[in-house]
């Protein structure tokens, strides 16, 4: 019988080596979790190649592209993924829907309805997914319905842009005078957290909500969902809420 020989020791040690030399001359952008506005901020600094970010101060990155996705790249760009992996399936999309008391014709009862369901907004957050697009489902008092989506220009989980896409979608449709039974609003395309693209492209006047809904998500962890809401939300005329 043929004696099996175990595989020298060395070829096992020059597999990181084989790893570095394929992954440093592949340009930047092919990095996961790199996307548009990534990686023109990457260009922008002269880092082209995954060996050009691999030589930069994890620091550095964490400043250019914030403390998650620059810890990410760092420890992508050196042939590292410490990503759990996880058997169960991420689900596509997460909905919510709002049933009115009565069929309702005010357009402003309308929108403080989508800003109530815009708060699935934290549930992404919670669960560390983006979403890349926002649908809004319109049922009338006839049961007829509308429903309609809008591609995000850059995926997101924050309420605010959440809901800056989900008045678009109202405004489109035009139901000033339209009786509507439920309003429901659908973040959908989802993927991690990890790869959006940032918000160092967001404006300026998005900073102040930002901050504040960090605050919020701060308070919600550890008194419950209800304990902070928007101001708008307190006005609001009594409806049945749907799951």
């Amino acid at each position: 019988m043929r004696a099996h020989r175990a595989r020298p020791a060395h070829r096992h040690r020059r597999l990181p080596e084989a790893i570095t030399a394929f992954l440093r001359p592949r340009p930047a952008r092919e990095l996961p979790g790199v996307g548009t506005k990534a990686a023109a901020t990457l260009t922008e600094y002269g880092l082209h190649t995954v060996g050009d970010v691999a030589d930069v101060p994890q620091l550095t990155l964490q400043r250019l592209l914030g403390s998650r996705a620059g810890r990410a790249l760092h420890e992508r760009a050196l042939g590292r993924d410490t990503t759990t992996v996880d058997p169960t399936p991420a689900p596509a999309s997460i909905s919510a829907e709002y049933r009115f008391a009565r069929d309702e014709l005010d357009p402003a009862q309308h929108r403080s309805a989508l800003l109530s369901r815009c708060q699935l907004g934290a549930r992404s957050r919670d669960s560390g997914r983006i979403a890349a697009g926002v649908t809004c489902t319109v049922l009338y008092a006839d049961r007829s319905g509308t429903r309609r989506g809008r591609t995000l220009t850059e995926a997101t989980h924050h309420t605010v842009l959440l809901a800056r896409a989900a008045y678009g979608i109202y405004d489109s449709l035009g139901l000033q005078r339209a009786r509507v039974r439920s309003i429901a609003l659908r973040a959908d395309a989802l993927r991690p957290d990890e790869q959006a693209t940032r918000q160092l492209a967001l404006d300026q006047g998005d900073d102040k909500p930002l901050a504040l809904e960090a605050v919020a998500d701060r308070a919600r962890s550890r008194y419950g969902h209800n304990v902070i809401y928007p101001a708008a939300l307190a006005v609001r005329a009594s409806g049945r809420r749907g799951s």
